[in-house]
């Protein structure tokens, strides 16, 4: 039986100071990224399912609850890779979308020097498993990206089980593919964990520091799991998604991830007693929740080899995922059991509304269910006064400068016709050490024509070509009081700046 860390309750630490000091050599760093995970979807940010290990990460590192991502998957991942918006560098939706225009591109240009290109150049060894997603051809795979080994998929996700339902994904290990059917058992979130142990083994064999990037294709669609995991959640979802979402936002306040002030969003599902087959329903959830536990076992698997070969204590682990839950409701196989490895369905908008608790929108929407995901921040070596929680809001962008400063490699690469120090990625380190955001930093967002700035507490967002919406989020976390109409200046300001932005990073309208 795996143990979770050992681990203190999650408490606010009102007290700022400095926690973080210098670790004895540079720390080996593990950047952890599953694809779709709702926002409250970890036990410690509230949820009802079983995350005992992740749960244990955050309470013995730090949490931040403000983390913006870019909404979309294609889009997240290349701004963690280069420090920079994802239109910036060519990635301004899916990498399958390939158009003229240079926000768009739907691939990364050779120039722009990845986050494994730059730990390589000063001695890291570079690994990746899971879901690459940034081009399908050989060229731009992460072997060819400058990760030394890789073991994945690079077209994409949606695989768990072998074969893949419908979908055309080969796995390869490095340049040469493989089959998964010559395995017993394969299952996608099990194999990646089972090759990102062996490359760590492999450096620190070596002993050399390692940069591990592990994205994880869950709990994106298809839902699919093994019985056991979901045996685990019988009759957990049967009372429905309004009692579900109501436990999980006031075990959200009593965890302190919510302010006291915190409002719940309105639920964007029916009654429970209005839906038709409320046993196909819950079924949704209670395999998307063995998805998850999976995942956390996984992760627990991980920590354990860091453990077993002595290294936990100077490794970074990073975990988060890649936008908020997805509200598709789609089921290629009505016929068949959901969670088998022959069925095709996702969990749909209600779900994604109890996942996304407390806040409003799915996945591809830049309000906040769309766009915020929890941060686990772990390092003991560097850590003095773990269980932290920071409100603070951060950009994925700035792993990329963080990881970079724990590596201790100034970031002095210009790409882009944009010099280092004009890039939008900051170190969180300063957060983690619990000093105060700049208040005046904005995080721009946008995708398929959902836009949004945010400065300071205000925020300024909308849905494609409707009106603009202004919110006080320090006042209004949920997004519930539209203040557009008496602070007009304000929007026409917020306005500009983001047409500014479009204008400086190849944003343009949508379609």
């Amino acid at each position: 039986m795996i143990r979770p860390v050992a681990g203190i309750g999650l408490i606010v630490v009102l007290a700022l100071g400095a926690f973080l000091h210098a670790a004895p050599e540079r720390p080996n760093i593990i950047a952890i990224l599953v694809d779709d995970m709702g926002y409250s979807d970890l036990g410690v940010m509230g949820s009802e399912i079983r995350t005992p290990h992740l749960d244990a990460l955050a309470e013995n590192g730090v949490l931040m609850t403000h983390l913006y991502t870019t909404a979309r998957c294609s889009p997240s991942r290349a701004s963690l890779m280069t420090g920079d918006y994802p239109h910036a560098v060519g990635m301004g939706h899916l990498d399958t979308t390939q158009t003229r225009f240079e926000g768009y591109r739907g691939r990364i240009p050779f120039t722009v020097p990845l986050l494994p290109e730059r730990l390589q150049a000063v001695g890291y060894r570079t690994l990746a498993v899971g879901k690459w997603h940034l081009g399908s051809e050989p060229e731009h795979w992460p072997i060819n990206r400058g990760f030394e080994r890789f073991y994945g998929i690079p077209a994409g996700g949606g695989v768990y089980f072998w074969p893949p339902v419908g979908l055309d994904r080969p796995v390869y290990l490095n340049h040469n593919q493989v089959d998964p059917a010559e395995e017993p058992d394969w299952y996608s979130t099990d194999a990646f964990t089972d090759y990102a142990i062996t490359f760590i083994e492999e450096a620190v064999d070596d002993e050399a520091p390692f940069f591990l990037y592990a994205a994880y294709i869950a709990p994106h669609f298809p839902l699919q799991a093994f019985p056991e995991d979901i045996a685990r959640y019988e009759g957990v979802y049967t009372e429905g998604h309004e009692a579900i979402r109501q436990a999980r936002y006031e075990r959200q306040i009593q965890l302190g991830v919510l302010p006291g002030n915190h409002r719940l969003s309105p639920d964007a599902f029916p009654k429970w007693a209005s839906v038709q087959d409320q046993a196909k329903e819950a079924r949704k959830m209670q395999v998307y929740a063995a998805m998850v536990d999976r995942l956390d076992q996984n992760i627990g698997r991980l920590v354990a080899s860091l453990e077993a070969q002595g290294i936990a204590e100077n490794t970074v682990i990073f975990f988060l995922s890649d936008n908020g839950g997805e509200a598709a409701g789609l089921n290629r196989t009505p016929s068949v059991e959901i969670g088998r490895p022959d069925s095709f369905a996702a969990y749909g908008r209600n779900w994604a509304n109890v996942s996304n608790t407390p806040y409003r929108k799915y996945k591809k929407f830049t309000h906040e269910g769309g766009t915020l995901t929890p941060l686990i921040a772990y390092w003991p070596a560097g850590l003095d006064t773990p269980g932290r929680i920071t409100h603070e809001p951060a950009h994925i962008m700035d792993l990329y400068r963080t990881i970079l400063d724990m590596a201790g490699l100034p970031d002095s690469e210009s790409h882009c016709d944009k010099p280092a120090t004009a890039r939008p990625s900051r170190s969180l380190l300063p957060l983690l050490r619990g000093e105060a955001a700049d208040p005046d930093r904005p995080i721009f967002l946008e995708h398929e024509g959902h836009q949004a700035v945010r400065a300071g507490d205000w925020k300024l967002v909308r849905s494609n070509k409707s009106p603009w919406e202004l919110y006080n989020l320090r006042d209004d976390p949920s997004e519930l009081n539209d203040l557009a109409s008496q602070h007009s200046e304000r929007v026409q300001q917020m306005k500009q700046a983001y047409q500014n932005w479009m204008k400086a990073n190849h944003v343009r309208s949508w379609p």
